[in-house]
């Protein structure tokens, strides 16, 4: 029993990295959501502006960590969240002090180089705080509570931009990134750090090796096609249900169907499919994920059947977009399920023997490209199917929404095509595996 107990016993560092860690994705979650919004209705970006400006910026925390965290490395770990957390303070709060283009592009890099600091500084440290037989559970409850973060602000978010306007939501995030800085300034502790530290140069090598392996790089950009229809949470739907539903809609809560489902799914999803091969796993998820685009896009036979609300069990109403934009997200959160926990198990099978550690570090590179591809295709379908009311006539607002459900046909093509070619790669990979094998066995 004692043992038990000194197995799973943490010392105060793991705590302080995961309390910082609640406080920064609800900072940033907080602002994601509300992100397009706050760019079109305060700054003044058209849609499509909007959506590259924010694809670029989303894409930029997932391509800069190995090159931010080898400057990390350098200077330390505790200098290295000091400072991140003091970019993500200034960035936050100047975003809500001066929405004006000029100012809002600085702060956006400013807030992507803080992000992408923080990232493998706090990764690293649950790593330093966590021995072999406590990893799983410790990283376990370091997930959980990215998901409550993620899940709080934005819940925050909606109320705020309701009652005090969207401007305020920045002002939520830079006094949680503060809060985070406080406690990282006052309780957050050397480490040992004495591990094998990659430099500036070996990241730019990796880097430039991962874009040179043309099998990795087909299964990051197959891979990509899943999230980029994720990535609509954040890109698509914040316009879509505040254009078609109404400025009251709360794209915020509706996001917060996601980590919702995941939390209570993942564990028995990954217990169904544990026997499975990760391909076939993943390949289940890739095929679910344009269902639940599909699914988004029904609202308009949902409406013409039971009107414009329906009652949820007697207890409140929801209109029909918003209900089908739940159940398609509910579907979201079970391909995730079948994709996340195994994609990284996949990955690293498909890179050279020996070099697995230097190849998956660069494995979520699929989130560069989709958030680059997924924001820029939004803004161009929003433009097109949902556009800005301030744009509009009265006359052409009569009808101006009448087709926006299109926008989740083309996102329902991007995943049935990304399903495809997974099915494609893994036929194609195990064909030349087989006849590796065949050669060896020849030449032997």
């Amino acid at each position: 029993m004692s043992d038990t107990k000194i197995k799973f016993r943490f010392p105060g560092i793991y705590w302080t990295a995961n309390t910082v860690e609640l406080f920064e994705r609800a900072a940033y979650y907080g602002f994601f959501i509300a992100v397009t919004l706050y760019l079109t209705n305060i700054v003044g970006f058209n849609d499509i502006w909007a959506a590259w400006i924010s694809g670029v910026f989303s894409a930029g925390l997932y391509l800069l960590p190995p090159f931010t965290g080898a400057f990390a490395d350098r200077i330390g770990f505790r200098k290295a969240i000091i400072l991140s957390f003091a970019l993500l303070s200034t960035g936050y709060f100047f975003l809500g002090i001066l929405p004006y283009k000029a100012i809002v592009i600085p702060s956006l890099l400013i807030i992507m180089l803080g992000g992408s600091m923080m990232k493998p500084v706090i990764t690293g440290t649950i790593a330093k705080a966590t021995t072999e037989e406590s990893r799983a559970k410790g990283y376990s409850i370091f997930y959980s509570v990215v998901n409550i973060g993620a899940f709080l602000g934005k819940t925050f978010a909606y109320p705020l931009r309701i009652q005090l306007g969207l401007e305020y939501i920045n002002f939520f995030s830079a006094i949680m990134a503060f809060i985070a800085l406080a406690v990282v300034f006052f309780m957050f502790k050397k480490i040992d750090e004495s591990v094998v530290k990659k430099t500036f140069k070996e990241a730019v090598q990796g880097f430039i090796r991962v874009f040179t392996n043309l099998r990795l790089l087909t299964l990051i950009f197959i891979v990509s096609g899943f999230w980029i229809i994720q990535g609509q949470l954040y890109a698509t739907m914040p316009k879509y249900v505040t254009r078609t539903v109404g400025i009251t809609a709360s794209p915020e809560w509706i996001a917060n169907v996601n980590p919702f489902v995941v939390m209570i799914s993942v564990v028995w999803i990954t217990n169904l499919t544990k026997k499975m091969k990760a391909i076939s796993s993943m390949n289940l998820g890739m095929f679910i994920m344009p269902l639940s685009a599909l699914l988004m896009s029904l609202s308009p036979i949902l409406q013409k059947s039971a009107g414009n609300e329906i009652s949820i069990l007697g207890f409140f109403s929801l209109h029909p977009i918003t209900v089908m934009l739940i159940i398609g997200i509910i579907f979201q959160g079970f391909a995730e399920c079948f994709i996340s926990p195994r994609y990284l198990e996949y990955f690293s099978l498909q890179a050279p023997k020996g070099q697995e550690g230097l190849y998956i570090g660069f494995g979520y590179l699929y989130s560069f490209f989709a958030n680059i591809l997924g924001f820029g295709i939004s803004g161009y379908l929003l433009s097109a199917y949902c556009p800005d009311p301030k744009t509009l006539t009265p006359a052409e607002m009569t009808t101006a929404y009448n087709n926006a459900h299109y926008i989740w046909y083309y996102f329902a093509v991007i995943g049935l095509t990304a399903g495809i070619a997974l099915m494609i790669y893994r036929k194609i990979t195990d064909r030349n595996k087989n006849i590796k094998k065949i050669n060896e066995i020849t030449t032997s």
